[in-house]
């Protein structure tokens, strides 16, 4: 590769399997494949906050050797922060795609007036990380993958651990669904996610999730309504859920979205005793792995994830620069 060689666009939607591909080769764990990278882009762009996308590619050859992004969030928003992505293929790297594919970025988000941007690497990435640092970013919070090997778990010592309080019933929303009808049941769904995620550690405040964007998030290919585990009050109420997801391209592996309990309803077991549904689940399924993701900080649900079994992977470090 010569810098002749090397040109930057901007991506467009005829890029998105060149973009997923090297999403994936960059990050395995987390891969992505052309359909579901297409649908989260239209999430994003159809989104009523009027978030801001623009992706931008590497081609070397004509073929697509790197990718950077400067995003927007729901999760997480204020119209002065962004999310930064920069990846280049392996066989690519240490060759100035990364350099020259920053400096779009950068640019872009200057004229932007960006003040604040978040981005990160695995900590098993020094080379990335002091990429990140030499641009002014520093460390703002880690996470890791939490994994389970489904076949190694012994549910015997933890049976008495699945039952729920009295007055409390464990439903799949797909289940709920047909007891109170879609609309009843997911704005139940709702109320509980919204509540428990207010807890979920991260480096800026919580945005609103809306019922419309509850929707959109379902509608997701990877998303399992027979998966989305519930506990139910006699009066319907969601008091505790645990989510389970498809994964990209491995059927023998399912990921955890959010696991979380409504404050009324804490210290009594109900999270436990959900994840402990979901493993018998993903073993009534033939499923190899289950996959979380925790901020080292989120003491609690570390706890439960290293009592069934999890064992961390390496951690993803964001970093910050700036700040709102």
């Amino acid at each position: 590769m010569s810098a002749p060689t090397l040109t930057l666009r901007g991506a467009t939607d005829a890029d998105v399997p060149a973009l997923a591909r090297v999403m994936s080769a960059v990050n395995p764990n987390h891969p992505w494949t052309p359909d579901s990278l297409a649908h989260e882009l239209q999430r994003l762009r159809e989104h009523p906050l009027g978030l801001h996308t623009a992706q931008w590619v590497a081609e070397d050859g004509g073929r697509v050797v790197g990718m950077a992004a400067a995003l927007q969030f729901a999760g997480m928003y204020h119209p002065d922060r962004y999310h930064a992505e920069l990846m280049v293929l392996p066989e690519a790297g240490r060759r100035g795609v990364g350099t020259r594919l920053a400096g779009v970025v950068e640019a872009h988000l200057r004229a932007r007036g960006a003040r604040e941007v978040l981005a990160g690497a695995y900590e098993d990435q020094p080379h990335a990380l002091a990429f990140l640092a030499r641009r002014g970013f520093s460390e703002a919070m880690r996470f890791f993958d939490n994994v389970l090997d489904v076949d190694s778990f012994d549910p015997a010592p933890w049976a008495a651990h699945e039952a729920l309080p009295d007055g409390l019933r464990a439903l799949s929303l797909a289940e709920l669904e047909a007891e109170v009808g879609q609309d009843s049941a997911r704005r139940a769904y709702h109320a509980a996610f919204v509540e428990a995620r207010l807890d979920v550690p991260r480096t800026g405040a919580a945005s609103e999730v809306t019922f419309g964007d509850f929707q959109t998030r379902l509608s997701h290919p990877l998303a399992d309504p027979h998966g989305i585990l519930l506990a139910v009050t006699a009066q319907g109420e969601v008091a505790a859920l645990s989510e389970l997801e498809r994964a990209e391209d491995d059927s023998g592996r399912l990921n955890t979205g959010l696991t979380g309990t409504r404050r009324a309803w804490r210290r009594r077991g109900l999270a436990l005793a959900l994840k402990l549904r979901a493993i018998r689940l993903a073993r009534q399924r033939g499923i190899r792995e289950i996959w979380t993701g925790n901020a080292t900080t989120n003491v609690p649900m570390l706890a439960i994830n290293d009592r069934l079994g999890f064992r961390p992977r390496q951690a993803f470090v964001e970093m910050k620069w700036g700040g709102v």
